[in-house]
């Protein structure tokens, strides 16, 4: 594993710089007021869900975490810009992550519009799709692309591990990549909180580097002002937001939960075809915001194909893709894998997996 050095260092300062001056300039987000983002009929619980179906879709083709990130961003810009009705909300949600695929996706993995639009069971022609998009790309001035939260989160992670390497040293098979991996669902699940909206990305990928971080080091502070300094955050933000975080991710694991071994393997889907599970999703992927999204907004439930499958390979998509971004060997060669939790499935040749998928014990 190589951690980035003094070279590194500096071009990570560089695209910080480059990020917050892109995200002062673009960044918008929709007000809400009296239970309503204001100015339209569209609820706290809509929104909510309009984010998390999005979410559900992209776990469906198997895009980057990138691309749900930058949907998410295109849609409040939109929403902060506009007064968009309920009933345009599942075509304006639609048309975000279409747009967000052909920014960050490469060309084979995004399916067509209207495989799109029949898979997701949006209910919406191509072509209204197509002329939603024609629409936000002109109240965007087509200017779509802002720093993402995800963005910030790699940038200051690499910050981290470039000044501390040590950190995971206590982990046991833990490398920079599959901790950001871990980040990264703790970040996807405070996305999809409207509390959270209010926040810029750096400000709430920084407080989930901080909570981190107190938890693996008692000399967390010094490294936390320095990217505050660095990031220049605003102390009220980032202490008001730190709360709210620390109550959203209080919820997304269980506590005290028993695990039992299950050496069990499970493969990947054809791109851009759904795997088993309600309604085509895969479940381990719905899961990975921590929250219902097996219940979409605008589709209906189908019934299961399958039992969902365990938690433990929705982290290995992420780390198919941030174990180049540290240069590890012996990282993933697939391109995108199946995604888990903290065990990674082997790959080609690598043997059996040091950490097993785990399952719940079944009751007596």
């Amino acid at each position: 594993m190589k951690c980035p050095g003094p070279p590194e260092s500096s071009r990570l300062a560089r695209s910080l710089d480059h990020a917050l001056a892109r995200e002062a300039r673009i960044w918008k987000v929709p007000v809400f007021q009296n239970l309503t983002l204001k100015g339209t009929d569209i609820s706290l619980s809509r929104y909510q869900k309009a984010v998390l179906w999005i979410a559900e879709i992209s776990s469906r083709f198997q895009f980057y975490p990138e691309t749900f990130a930058l949907a998410t961003s295109i849609l409040n810009r939109l929403l902060a810009s506009v007064k968009a009705q309920l009933k345009y909300l599942q075509c304006i949600a639609i048309s975000c992550l279409v747009l967000a695929a052909k920014t960050n996706e490469e060309d084979e993995v995004i399916p067509s519009v209207k495989m799109l639009a029949v898979q997701s069971g949006c209910k919406r022609s191509p072509a209204e799709i197509l002329r939603m998009e024609r629409i936000i790309l002109d109240k965007l001035h087509w200017d779509l692309y802002t720093a993402t939260p995800m963005d910030f989160l790699d940038i200051f992670h690499a910050m981290v591990m470039s000044n501390c390497p040590q950190l995971l040293h206590r982990l046991p098979q833990m490398n920079p990549s599959r901790h950001v991996a871990l980040l990264t669902k703790q970040l996807q699940h405070c996305m999809a909180c409207h509390q959270l909206v209010q926040f810029k990305g750096s400000t709430l990928a920084l407080v989930i580097i901080t909570l981190e971080l107190e938890r693996l080091t008692p000399d967390w502070f010094p490294v936390i002002t320095d990217l505050l300094k660095k990031a220049q955050v605003n102390s009220t933000d980032f202490i008001r937001c730190k709360e709210l975080v620390g109550q959203e991710l209080t919820g997304l694991q269980p506590a005290n939960a028993v695990y039992i071994f299950c050496p069990t393997t499970q493969g990947r889907p054809a791109a851009g075809v759904p795997g088993p599970g309600p309604g085509g999703l895969q479940p381990a992927r719905s899961a990975q915001l921590g929250v219902a999204v097996g219940l979409p907004l605008f589709t209906p439930l189908a019934p299961a194909a399958a039992p969902a499958p365990d938690d433990t390979t929705e982290t290995d998509e992420y780390y198919d893709g941030f174990g180049q971004l540290y240069s590890e060997e012996g990282g993933a060669s697939g391109g995108r894998g199946p995604t888990g939790g903290l065990c990674l499935q082997p790959g080609p040749g690598e043997g059996s997996s040091p950490c097993p998928p785990l399952q719940p014990p079944e009751g007596d």
